[in-house]
C-alpha cells in the first residue's frame, strides 16, 4: 500500500518559500497554507495567503472549480494531487504522465509512517481552464491534514473534512482498500446539514464526491477503474429492510445530499514505492497497472468536459466570492465542539447573502464610474441624483433578483446594509463631482477677491468724504482679504497647510451662503421686479398709443 510517498527529490534549483519552511520548486507554484492549525488544536485563517490566490486580477472574477482530496493519513493524497498538478501543467498534450524518469514534485510528500501535511492547503498556481461551453474557469486544487494520527483530536479530523466537502466542488474521499461503514459514518455530518439546507432553498448543497478506493486488493470481485468501483458502491449504499434504520436513514441522506456520487478503484502501486525509503516519485519505480489506472482516473475529473463548477444555492462562486465563504465557515468552526449543522446552515447564508451585496456594491460602482467617473464632466446635482436612484434600484433589483439561502426575513438586514453601503458610496461620487465644477472650484478665490475689491472701493468713497478712520478700516479690511488669497493660492498650489486651506473655503462657503450670495439674491429680484414694471408700462404704453420719451411714458 502507497503511505503518503516518500520525499520526493529533485534536480530543479529550489529556493525557500514565504508560507513554508520548505524549499519549493521554483516551476510554476508552491503550496500554500490557507488554514492553519495552532498547538492548542484551533483553526486559524491565513487571509493574506488566501487573497494571494484568489484575488489576483486575472482570477478573482472567473467561476472556480475546487478539487480537494481528504482522508485518513498517509494514504497517499498529497502523492495523488502531484499527478493532478502534472496532468494540469502539462495541458493539453496526451502526454502528460511524464517520462518513467522525472521525480514527481508539487504538493510535499514523504513516505513513513508520520504524518506530513498539517491544515488544508491551496496550490499557489490557478489554472484557466475553458469549458466546452467556452466559458474560462479558475481551477484550485487543495491538500488537507491527514485525519486520525496521533496528534489530532477527533474533532480537528472532523473539522478539516468538513471545511474540504463544505468548500469543495469535488471532494474526493481517499480511502485504502475498501468502503467501510465507519468511512460512510464520517459523512453523517454532512447529511443533517443537507437535509437544512434541501428544506431551506431546495437545491442539494453539494456537487460531487469522488470515493478512490487505493489498495484495492478485490479485483475478481469488481474491476479496478470507474466501473467496479460503480459496482462496490452500489452495494455500500444499498438500503434494504434487514439495516437499521439508523443506517437506512444515512444511506438515503448522503445520496440527497449530493449532486453525483462516483466510485474509483485504484489497484496497489508496487512494493518500490511502499518499501523503498529513496522512492522519489519516479514512474519507472511504479506498477504498470497503477499508471494505467491513474491515466484514467485524473482525465475523468480534470478534462475540461468533466469539470464541475463550485455553486452555492444553485449560484456558481467566483474567486473573490470564495474569500467570503472561507472566512464564514472557519468563525463556526473556531470553537471548542463541532457546530450544529444549523450553524452551517447560517454561516452558508450569511456569506451567500454577504456575496450577493459585494456583487450589487461592484455593479453599482461600475455604472456610477461609467456616468461620473474621473474622466466624465461635471453633472448638475438635480441629474446626478437621478442618476443614483436609477442605478441603486437596479443594483437593488439585481441583490434580490440572485438565489440566497436563509429566506426573505434573513435577506432584508443585508438589503438594509446594501442600500446604507451604496449611499455613502454615493456621496463619494457625489464630491468627486462637485470637485469638477470649476465656479465651485473658484469660489474661495473669487469671494475673497470680491471682499478686497468692496473694501477698496469703500475706503475710496470714505476717504473722498474725508472719514478717514473707516477708510483706514476698510484699506485693512481689503490688505487681510488679499492676504488671505494669496494663503490660499500657497496652501492649493504647495500641498502644504492642508487644513488650514481647508478651513478658509470653509470660511469662503459660509460668507457666500450667509452674505454674498443672500444679497446677490435680493439685488437680482429686486432688478427684475423694477424691469417687470418697466416691462408693464411700456406694454401699457403701446398699447394706448402713447409717445415714450427716455424710456418714461410721457402722460397728458
Amino acid at each position: 500500500m502507497v503511505a503518503s510517498g516518500y520525499k520526493h527529490g529533485s534536480q530543479e534549483e529550489e529556493t525557500p518559500s514565504r508560507w513554508t519552511d520548505k524549499p519549493i520548486s521554483t516551476m510554476g507554484g508552491h503550496p500554500v497554507p490557507i488554514v492553519l492549525v495552532t498547538k492548542d488544536h484551533k483553526f486559524e485563517l491565513d487571509e493574506e495567503a488566501l487573497e494571494s490566490i484568489l484575488m489576483q486580477d486575472h482570477i478573482k472574477d472567473h467561476n472556480v472549480v475546487i478539487v480537494s482530496v481528504a482522508g485518513a493519513f498517509r494514504k497517499g493524497k498529497s502523492f495523488l494531487l502531484d499527478f493532478f498538478l502534472r496532468y494540469m501543467k502539462s495541458q493539453p498534450s496526451p502526454d502528460w504522465i511524464g517520462t518513467d524518469d522525472a521525480p514527481l514534485d508539487g504538493f510535499s510528500w514523504r513516505g513513513g509512517s508520520e504524518r506530513d501535511t498539517t491544515g488544508i492547503l491551496m496550490w499557489s498556481e490557478v489554472f484557466l481552464t475553458d469549458l466546452p461551453n467556452g466559458e474560462k474557469v479558475a481551477v484550485l486544487l487543495m491538500d488537507t491534514q491527514g485525519a486520525f494520527d496521533s496528534e489530532s483530536t477527533v474533532r480537528e479530523c472532523a473539522t478539516v473534512f468538513a471545511l474540504s466537502t463544505m468548500l469543495s466542488s469535488v471532494q474526493i474521499y481517499n480511502l485504502s482498500q475498501n468502503i467501510q461503514e465507519d468511512d460512510l459514518q464520517h459523512l453523517q455530518l454532512f447529511t443533517e446539514y443537507g437535509r437544512l439546507a434541501l428544506a431551506d432553498c431546495g437545491q442539494k448543497p453539494f456537487q460531487k464526491l469522488q470515493f478512490l478506493v487505493r489498495d484495492w486488493s478485490f479485483p475478481y470481485e469488481a474491476d479496478y477503474g470507474p466501473d467496479g468501483g460503480h459496482k462496490i458502491l452500489e452495494r455500500r449504499l444499498e438500503i434494504s429492510d434487514r439495516q437499521h434504520p439508523e443506517l437506512q436513514s444515512l444511506r438515503r441522506h448522503i445520496k440527497s445530499c449530493f449532486t453525483e456520487i462516483s466510485c474509483f478503484l485504484m489497484p496497489h502501486p508496487g512494493l518500490t514505492v511502499a518499501t523503498n525509503p529513496r522512492f522519489d516519485g519516479k514512474l519507472g519505480d511504479i506498477e504498470s497497472e497503477f499508471k494505467k489506472y491513474l491515466q484514467v482516473l485524473i482525465p475523468g475529473l480534470l478534462a475540461p468536459q468533466n469539470l464541475v463548477v463550485k455553486e452555492i444555492s444553485g449560484q456558481k462562486v467566483r474567486a473573490k466570492e470564495l474569500v467570503q465563504y472561507f472566512k464564514s465557515y472557519i468563525e463556526i468552526y473556531k470553537g471548542d465542539e463541532l457546530p450544529e449543522p444549523k450553524s452551517m446552515l447560517v454561516a452558508t447564508a450569511e456569506a451567500n447573502n454577504l456575496s450577493a451585496v459585494a456583487e450589487a456594491k461592484e455593479m453599482y460602482t461600475q455604472l456610477m464610474e461609467s456616468v461620473c467617473g474621473g474622466s466624465k464632466p461635471y453633472l448638475s446635482t438635480a441629474h446626478l441624483d437621478s442618476e443614483h436612484e436609477r442605478v441603486k434600484d437596479k443594483c437593488l433589483e439585481q441583490f434580490r433578483s440572485k438565489r440566497k439561502m436563509g429566506g426573505d426575513e434573513f435577506s432584508e438586514k443585508y438589503r438594509n446594509k446594501l442600500e446604507q453601503d451604496l449611499e455613502e458610496t454615493y456621496s463619494q461620487f457625489k464630491s468627486h463631482n462637485e470637485s469638477k465644477n470649476i465656479f465651485k472650484a473658484a469660489r474661495t478665490p473669487a469671494v475673497f477677491f470680491a471682499i478686497a475689491v468692496i473694501f477698496y472701493i469703500l475706503s475710496g468713497v470714505f476717504g473722498l468724504f474725508g472719514i478717514y478712520s473707516i477708510a483706514n478700516t476698510c484699506n485693512l479690511l481689503m490688505g487681510i482679504a488679499m492676504l488671505t488669497l494669496v494663503t490660499w493660492f500657497y496652501v492649493r498650489y504647495s500641498g502644504e497647510m492642508v487644513e488650514f486651506g481647508s478651513q478658509l473655503d470653509e470660511l469662503a462657503n459660509f460668507l457666500w451662503e450667509n452674505v454674498m450670495k443672500p444679497v446677490y439674491e435680493l439685488f437680482m429680484e429686486t432688478s427684475l421686479q423694477r424691469a417687470a414694471i418697466l416691462a408693464a408700462e411700456r406694454a401699457a404704453a403701446s398699447a394706448v398709443g402713447s409717445p415714450h420719451v427716455n424710456g418714461k411714458v410721457k402722460h397728458s
